[in-house]
């Protein structure tokens, strides 16, 4: 199969993107019960958004010309696990510059209305209550990002004009940026004593599967705020509703363990938790550059260019 000839798996109708080169065939596939084709003759799948890994996973075992596999979100972790159905070679890629507009700003959005006390102000105006006073403000704190990817550096962008006293970053290697050190995880029992504010931003696999158990919220001062815009399994969900229903930390939750949160889980109604429904990249921003990256990324397979945002390689 060549790519001139080959069918394209698109979970977006092919004439709502600008700029797809013409010498490929497009079948439109947002994870319905039928496909479009014969997964055996694609050659580049584009994975339906936020639709779980089930149904990104299910063609996989029958794509065996499949030569690009290509997630709308920053994380593969929903499309992993299926790998070992594929032929060797295949390239995994990420959506990276799709989502860091819209996570950054939510994190900031979860940052401000948990210090600001927001979900208590809600709450009085359903009780028409006028509930002043003073609460925290996110200038002079020192924030931690544990995840200091392309994400983690737009959140720091969105966080320089809010005054915080430090920012400290932690990724998998250590390196030097503009802005300042990245440390390594191996640093984090030194930093987190002295982080406020503790947002994670990290991918999810087996060095981040738990990271957040006992000791490193331990390790957090009293009233410290953690902000989780990764993936809820990287919080140890159990250790975190202790500290919580201690009253000793705070968080801000886009996602948790188990997602969807079920009906009647404890950390629904945990004190000072705001939770939102896994929303960072679901935003007007996402189709526009989630278009753009495929049009690029397409026009390159098509020309026999190397596609960009590999991930990992099936061997």
């Amino acid at each position: 199969m060549t790519a001139t000839t080959a069918d394209v798996w698109l979970p977006f109708p092919a004439e709502e993107i600008d700029g797809l080169p013409e010498n490929l065939n497009y079948l439109f596939w947002d994870g319905g019960t039928e496909y479009p084709g014969n997964p055996a003759d694609c050659a580049y799948y584009v994975v339906p958004y936020m639709k779980g890994p089930e149904i990104a996973q299910r063609p996989l075992a029958a794509m065996s010309g499949v030569q690009v596999v290509q997630t709308l979100s920053a994380g593969i972790d929903h499309v992993e696990p299926g790998l070992g159905l594929l032929p060797a070679g295949v390239r995994l890629c990420n959506a990276k510059g799709v989502h860091e507009a819209s996570t950054a700003e939510l994190t900031l959005a979860l940052i401000l209305a948990s210090l600001r006390g927001f979900p208590g102000f809600v709450h009085g105006q359903d009780k028409e209550e006028w509930r002043s006073g003073f609460y925290p403000a996110l200038a002079d704190k020192s924030v931690l990002i544990v995840g200091y990817g392309s994400i983690g550096s737009a959140i720091e962008d969105r966080l320089a004009p809010f005054e915080c006293a430090r920012v400290a970053r932690v990724a998998r290697s250590a390196r030097t940026t503009a802005r300042g050190p990245v440390h390594t995880i191996d640093d984090l029992p030194a930093l987190l004593p002295e982080a406020d504010v503790v947002i994670l931003s990290t991918p999810l696999n087996p060095s981040t599967q738990g990271l957040v158990g006992a000791d490193f919220l331990a390790a957090m001062p009293d009233g410290a705020l953690l902000v989780n815009v990764a993936r809820g399994g990287v919080v140890d969900t159990k250790a975190l509703l202790s500290e919580l229903e201690s009253g000793r930390l705070r968080a801000a939750l886009d996602v948790t363990d188990p997602e969807p949160l079920p009906q009647g889980h404890p950390l629904w109604h945990a004190p000072n938790v705001l939770i939102t429904p896994h929303v960072g990249g679901s935003t007007s921003a996402f189709e526009p550059r989630a278009k753009r990256l495929l049009a690029a990324q397409l026009t390159r397979f098509a020309a026999g260019e190397p596609v960009r945002n590999v991930v990992t390689t099936t061997g």
